[in-house]
């Protein structure tokens, strides 16, 4: 009988990591001992107080940071092996980033904040605007191409920067509070924009939030206090 095909590696393994920072003569530590695996495609969300360590965390998962201690692989690679110029590549290759501020560039139009990842990516520059438009209209935005910043709304900055995320088609998305500077309405928008994202092409969704209905609507809800993971639940399993 042919052999089944051996399972693939979880898409991020932390074991035991701890994020430590000093101050004056001690240290805050701001992770004390994490350990996890997430999976492709999967939609996660973290939630804690202020300070549990929610966006360590995920600096760490998008290798924004390295941890003081522990392990942490992507795609069963070690990270702590890469140097600076391979972690570059990582991050800009296999991770979005979608933050509650947007940090969209102001004196660059919308076309050309999504672009900013391949400039970094080393694409072929006749590519950049083709794959922007297409980034654009996958969000809804190709009619804003042209547009400044300062010209969107909220919710089309938001979405502007989901298009930048995804313009590399990375493996993990990131999203930090993508819902906090949005009213309600704006807000569930962007959130089932995010998970229709997710369905579509398959990234793995990882999202920092303070809304208990958005966390409902993820595969699991891990939560963090005094940078510990206390709770690792599956909404859908819960009674």
């Amino acid at each position: 009988m042919p052999q089944a095909p051996e399972p693939a590696p979880p898409l991020v393994t932390l074991r035991d990591v701890v994020r430590a920072y000093p101050r004056g003569a001690s240290r805050v530590v701001a992770l004390a001992g994490v350990s996890l695996e997430l999976s492709a495609g999967e939609k996660l969300a973290i939630m804690g107080p202020s300070g549990s360590g929610k966006t360590t965390l995920l600096s760490i998962l998008g290798c924004l940071d390295r941890p003081s201690a522990g392990e942490h692989l992507f795609e069963g690679r070690s990270v702590a092996a890469l140097d600076d110029d391979e972690l570059s590549r990582l991050r800009n290759r296999s991770v979005g980033f979608v933050f509650q501020a947007f940090h969209l560039i102001p004196q660059l139009s919308v076309a050309e904040n999504v672009e900013t990842p391949l400039l970094y990516a080393g694409t072929p520059l006749p590519e950049w605007r083709p794959r922007a438009l297409q980034a654009l209209a996958r969000v809804g935005l190709t009619q804003r191409a042209d547009h400044r910043p300062s010209e969107l709304s909220g919710g089309e900055a938001q979405r502007a920067a989901i298009a930048r995320a995804l313009i590399t088609s990375p493996r993990l998305l990131l999203a930090d509070e993508p819902t906090g500077n949005l009213d309600t309405k704006t807000g569930a928008e962007i959130l089932a924009l995010l998970r229709s994202i997710n369905r579509e092409i398959g990234s793995t969704l990882v999202m920092v939030t303070h809304d208990a209905g958005a966390a409902a609507a993820c595969d699991r809800i891990l939560r963090l206090q005094d940078g510990r993971l206390v709770e690792d639940l599956n909404p859908a399993a819960t009674p």
